[in-house]
């Protein structure tokens, strides 16, 4: 990339994106499909495929940077978004609890230990917004201002601890722009979200969902309740502290 892209020459490239590059929803049936034919049980069908569709998401954006020759400025450290409010549902939780369960143990207790100080050293902010309505764009600035980081962020190395299993919402968000863009601003406009792929992706989990349901058992998720109850990582991951 010879310069930074400005917000004009990004909603550019969107806009030739959206005329040239068809989402391959085949790929994210194809991961239900296959493990559906598998031997694993209910919870551990429903474990791999949160994982694999997850990583499908980020191979399709790096598939849409490809088709329009975007690349992202986003670097390892760079860790400004990593102070937005993140709303996944219970399911999702369940399943990144899960998912860290089955670490290593080393690494398990780590993060277990990693919660633990999380929720007393911030245990003020959390509890100012653990009732945030993020439709309010006042309140989610608000939020963002208050400078509390994500519940899995290492403030130490600007890490996540769990970046396998980042929620949907931390690999959507790219920026394209001057990396400080991000550092000069709450609420920088030059960056975008390639949240629409949140279809593909929960629409092949509701099928397996579906499917298991069929068979009586989904595990430890509650179909379809889970899919419905919103809530904030931060208050989702408490169940660790």
């Amino acid at each position: 990339m010879n310069h930074y892209l400005t917000h004009k020459e990004i909603i550019e490239k969107c806009n030739e994106l959206n005329e040239k590059y068809q989402i391959n929803e085949d790929v994210f049936y194809q991961i239900v499909d296959q493990l559906i034919d598998s031997n694993l049980s209910p919870d551990q069908k429903l474990v791999h495929s949160f994982q694999l569709l997850l990583e499908a998401v980020s191979t399709e954006i790096e598939q849409m940077e490809k088709a329009v020759e975007l690349e992202p400025t986003c670097r390892m450290g760079c860790a400004f978004c990593c102070y937005f409010p993140i709303v996944i549902n219970k399911m999702e939780a369940k399943l990144i609890e899960n998912s860290i369960r089955q670490m290593p143990k080393e690494r398990k207790e780590r993060l277990e230990k990693h919660f633990a100080n999380y929720y007393r050293e911030y245990k003020g902010k959390v509890d100012q917004f653990s009732n945030l309505d993020v439709a309010d764009q006042n309140k989610k600035y608000n939020y963002k201002k208050s400078l509390l980081p994500c519940v899995m962020l290492d403030t130490e190395t600007n890490q996540c601890l769990a970046y396998e299993i980042r929620p949907l919402p931390c690999r959507t968000y790219v920026n394209y722009s001057d990396p400080t863009v991000c550092a000069d601003n709450v609420m920088p406009e030059e960056t975008i979200s390639y949240e629409f792929l949140y279809q593909e992706y929960m629409g092949a989990i509701n099928e397996l969902l579906m499917y298991l349901y069929e068979q009586e058992d989904t595990g430890k998720i509650e179909y379809p309740n889970d899919l419905y109850q919103e809530d904030l990582l931060i208050n989702w991951m408490k169940d660790f502290s």
